[in-house]
């Protein structure tokens, strides 16, 4: 029973869950969620009226529950007052007590708020100097990785390392040869005639000067120009090539001319061809003492000078080819006029007259280039004559040649003999063809000036004419009745037989007309025995000098100054005479770019070549050895004289640096590399000899490097001549990493200098070096110190990482910024104010620029001129704008070659007018610059300004300093002639700037 009873409850109690679980499982959801819902909600307003009732019960003051309860219920009613006074003391007491634990509560949570802030401050600054840390390990990589590319390529070079060589001259005086016997035909050439072991590739090119007082050459009743015979001394002392020990010269120079009649000598002819007497003694030139039997490696110079005086070549020396009848020997010979019997072409030298000062600048003399078609389109001045017995005259010097010159042969004679015969053919009347064609030039001239034209033309065919305007009614009745025909005068003077239009009036007066003359017309003489005459020269000059293009009527039969190395034909016109008839055409077909452009190139020749004594001998010189491939001297650096005595150490100092830079990979970090030297001694003549004498260079000099230097193709660097070279990614490419890991570009791998100007400004200048800290690529830092008082010896110098060589200035002046320093061993030169700051990624963007523009500006701060529409003429403009043509030189790049042309090369004018206002030099140099290129500056990055942010005010805020400034723009151009300044719409950014790239790539620069 009892286990019936036991299983029967169980039973039931199993039976109640299956009932209920049964239940459970048919209940709808719904009415689950609702009963939850009713719970949810009728608990909680139980609990809160619950708790509300019993705070209810308790005393409002009594929160904090620290009495007891009893202390709740008590009746304070009952106390008496000095109790109840206890009572509230101890209850204040307690009061700042809790108070007092509040605050020290609050105090500590704030103390470990700050440590919270401090503890994820050095945090982050852990993170940044991890990145920091990081990016320098990146730098070091890189450079482990350059150093082991430079260490390869100093193991595996196979080319020399070219360095100045040392000079090998000969020690003893030219050995003596046996004289040219009689009749012995010679047409001398380099090959033949020239002894080349006396000048060797290293020599120099030595000139030894006879001095003409010590060994005159001249025949009695003759005597050398005076100004001619000093000032040759005087100059060529100047030049670098002289020496006054004989024995190591290289060639000898003979002063033969121009000499001049003694006053009252009367004049011996010979043969009755009123040939002038010799001038020279043949005896004194072979007795003089290095002479050598044959006279080679010597040089005869006969300069022309007051030839230009009508009819002279009786009195003078310099209008006429004296060697006629002369034995030379193997010397050669050096004037401005020639026959084709004497002329040896690569042997002698033509060159122009000396009409100029001794040297000195000479841009006063030229008129402006501008406007580029003048008043009058073509002009002439000058009086032709013809010999009436011009035959009998010819035959004449046909058998003088052949009784006096001994290196004409028969056949040459001959040829000589049958052009002169066929020359002096003449018509009915007696008027030779020659004579007939001059008059055709003359009519067709004439027609073309009194034409239905609008150009005007100035025309004078005789001397005696007024310069005037052709278009008068006077002179168009003369010309109408047929007067206006010169009479051709009939002289027996041996002086006629060149056949050659004689000048009319002055210097002066020709130049004036010249100013006047968009072209200048020069007609070849009608002897074509003559392949160069002084008064053809003359023309050249002064045209070329007043900036009108010479137009050479029968050009084609002439030889031009220094023609071997000049070229001629980016200046004149050379036109056969047969184009007569279409020369007004042609010429008026010719734009006025090119107008300006051979007006510009006629000029530079000029300058360089022709306007002084000392340009003169300086191009003879250089022509003589440019012949032999011999280069120049290597021009001189600037010293470089330390601030600091030998004895003193400056005091160094870790570089503070105010602001951080961004944290970008800029490069590696190299060790100071200057840029190879002098590496185209021997080349740069060879392959770029025509550019150097003709557009950007110097012939005169060597230079340690050029701007222009030739480029190799792209994969040379891949196919053996990788020397140098850093491609991006090894040759591969890549974005942002890769690039900053390699130079790459079109030359090899090189650093920049920085060069800054400073005055006084100690901490200013301080600040300024101490942000160059880590700058990648930078070789050196040259300071030029331009204050007469030394640094404080206190002042610490922040160590950089790199030299800081700071230069004493001999004086106070802004052009000491271009001097070329000894210090600059690099090609590159960042030119920066002390106050200009620049970040790095600017720097070493602005570098890669300017070696892909390397004959430029690169810079940051954009500058232009301005037309004044108000009064005319340039100025000075600093305002933003979409144009730009100057980059100021406060933070600009440019090659050094350019800082040697500015101290040496540029007009001294210009360097005054600098130190006058103290200002303007960077205008200069853009003047410089983008005369020598033609080409705009280049701007990087699009900041404007650059001053760093506290620095003292400058100069450039006053407003003297834009007034002077618009003064140099004018005063500029009034020295160039025009104003070389180019306008620019174009700023340089890096490839990937604002363009979308992937995630995983990076761009060149980050803020660029």
């Amino acid at each position: 029973m009892i286990l019936d009873l036991g299983g029967a409850s169980s039973y039931h109690a199993l039976g109640s869950k299956e009932v209920f679980c049964h239940w459970l499982s048919h209940v709808k959801l719904s009415r689950i969620i609702i009963l939850v819902s009713v719970v949810l909600i009728i608990v909680p307003l139980i609990t809160h009226y619950y708790l509300s009732k019993v705070e209810s019960n308790v005393p409002n003051g009594d929160v904090h529950r620290t009495r007891s309860k009893l202390e709740a219920f008590e009746d304070f009613s009952t106390l008496k007052a000095s109790d109840l006074k206890l009572r509230i003391e101890e209850m204040l007491r307690i009061k700042g007590s809790v108070s007092a634990e509040l605050r020290d509560l609050e105090a500590k949570r704030q103390r470990l708020q700050l440590e919270v802030v401090g503890f994820t401050q050095r945090i982050d600054e852990l993170k940044l100097e991890m990145i920091h840390q990081q990016t320098e390990l990146e730098r070091l990589k890189i450079s482990v990785e350059q150093a082991q590319v430079a260490q390869r390529e100093a193991l595996q070079r196979n080319t020399p390392d070219l360095a100045l060589p040392r000079r090998l001259l000969p020690s003893s005086p030219p050995e003596e040869f046996l004289p040219r016997r009689a009749g012995e035909n010679l047409s001398c050439r380099m090959y033949n005639c020239f002894d080349f072991s006396r000048c060797s590739l290293t020599s120099g090119f030595p000139v030894f000067l006879y001095d003409p007082d010590h060994y005159p050459v001249i025949a009695p009743g003759w005597e050398v120009e005076g100004f001619v015979k000093t000032t040759l001394k005087q100059t060529l002392g100047y030049n670098p090539h002289f020496t006054s020990d004989p024995k190591v010269a290289c060639v000898y120079l003979v002063l033969v001319g121009e000499a001049l009649a003694v006053s009252g000598r009367k004049n011996i002819h010979n043969n009755d061809t009123k040939v002038p007497a010799k001038s020279i003694q043949e005896k004194l030139l072979h007795n003089l003492p290095y002479w050598g039997g044959d006279g080679r490696n010597h040089i005869l110079l006969n300069f022309a000078r007051s030839s230009s005086v009508h009819d002279s070549r009786d009195t003078s020396t310099g209008g006429r080819d004296i060697f006629v009848g002369i034995d030379t020997g193997r010397a050669m010979l050096v004037q401005s006029t020639f026959t084709r019997s004497t002329f040896r072409r690569g042997f002698d030298v033509v060159t122009p007259p000396i009409l100029g000062p001794p040297g000195g600048d000479v841009w006063q003399d030229c008129p402006s280039m501008l406007p580029a078609r003048r008043r009058y389109l073509l002009s002439f001045q000058g009086e032709f004559h013809y010999s009436s017995n011009l035959v009998t005259l010819k035959e004449a010097v046909v058998k003088s040649i052949a009784d006096t010159v001994d290196d004409v042969n028969d056949a040459d004679l001959n040829d000589h003999r049958e052009d002169y015969m066929s020359e002096s053919k003449t018509e009915a009347g007696g008027i030779d063809i020659q004579d007939n064609i001059n008059r055709f030039i003359m009519e067709h001239l004439h027609g073309m000036a009194y034409g239905s034209t609008s150009d005007q033309f100035l025309f004078h065919f005789e001397c005696s004419m007024l310069v005037s305007s052709p278009n008068t009614e006077e002179t168009t009745k003369k010309f109408n009745t047929g007067r206006w025909l010169p009479s051709m005068r009939k002289v027996s003077d041996f002086s006629d037989l060149w056949g050659e239009w004689a000048l009319c009036g002055t210097e002066s007066s020709r130049i004036n007309v010249l100013k006047e003359s968009t072209f200048a017309l020069v007609m070849a003489p009608t002897n074509f025995s003559l392949v160069s005459t002084t008064v053809v020269q003359i023309r050249v000059y002064e045209a070329v000098k007043a900036g009108a293009i010479p137009v050479l009527l029968g050009g084609d039969q002439l030889e031009m100054a220094y023609g071997e190395v000049v070229d001629w034909h980016k200046a004149v016109l050379f036109l056969p005479k047969a184009r007569i008839t279409e020369m007004h055409f042609f010429l008026r077909s010719i734009s006025d770019s090119d107008l300006l452009s051979l007006r510009r190139q006629g000029r530079l020749v000029w300058e360089r070549y022709c306007s002084s004594v000392q340009s003169v001998v300086d191009t003879v010189v250089a022509v003589l050895r440019d012949r032999l491939a011999i280069p120049p001297l290597p021009i001189q650096d600037e010293p470089s004289p330390s601030v600091f005595n030998s004895t003193f150490t400056p005091l160094r100092t870790e570089a503070v640096v105010s602001e951080t830079e961004p944290e970008e990979s800029l490069g590696p970090i190299e060790p100071p590399y200057p840029s190879p030297r002098f590496k185209r001694n021997y080349t740069v003549f060879l392959t770029q000899g025509h550019e150097m004498w003709n557009d950007w260079g110097d012939p005169f000099w060597l230079y340690p490097q050029l701007p222009f230097d030739i480029l190799l193709p792209s994969d040379a660097k891949f196919v053996g001549s990788g020397m140098g070279f850093r491609p991006i990614g090894r040759g591969a490419g890549g974005a942002g990493k890769e690039f900053s890991e390699s130079l790459g570009g079109n030359n090899p791998r090189e650093q920049f200098t920085i060069v800054m100007l400073t005055y006084e400004r100690e901490q200013v200048l301080i600040n300024s070096l101490s942000r160059l800290y880590g700058l990648p690529y930078l070789n050196k830092v040259v300071v030029i110190w331009n204050s007469p008082k030394p640094p404080l010896e206190d002042l610490h110098w922040p160590d950089i990482g790199v030299p800081i060589h700071v230069v004493k200035a001999s004086r106070n002046s802004l052009n000491n910024r271009f001097l070329p320093y000894s210090a600059i061993e690099t090609e590159a030169v960042l030119s920066v104010d002390d106050d200009t700051h620049l970040r790095h990624h600017e720097i070493v963007f602005g570098f890669r620029v300017w070696r892909e523009q390397r004959d430029r500006v690169v810079g940051f701060p954009g500058r232009f001129h301005a037309w004044d529409l108000n009064y005319g003429g340039w100025l000075y403009n600093s305002n933003y704008s979409c144009e730009l043509s100057m980059v100021l030189t406060g933070a600009a790049f440019f090659h050094k070659y350019y800082m040697y042309l500015y101290s040496y090369w540029l007009p001294q004018a210009v360097r005054d007018k600098v130190d006058e206002y103290m200002n303007c030099e960077d205008i200069a140099m853009n003047f410089l610059i983008s005369h020598i290129t033609r080409k705009p500056p280049v701007k990087v990055t699009s900041r404007w300004t650059f001053r760093c942010p506290g620095c003292p005010v400058s100069l450039s805020e006053d407003d003297t300093h834009f007034k002077e400034r618009h003064k140099c723009i004018k005063f500029f151009t009034q020295v160039f002639g025009y104003t070389p300044l180019l306008n620019t719409q174009f700023r340089a950014d890096s490839i990937l700037f604002k363009t979308r790239i992937p995630h995983d790539k990076q761009k060149c620069f980050k803020f660029i």
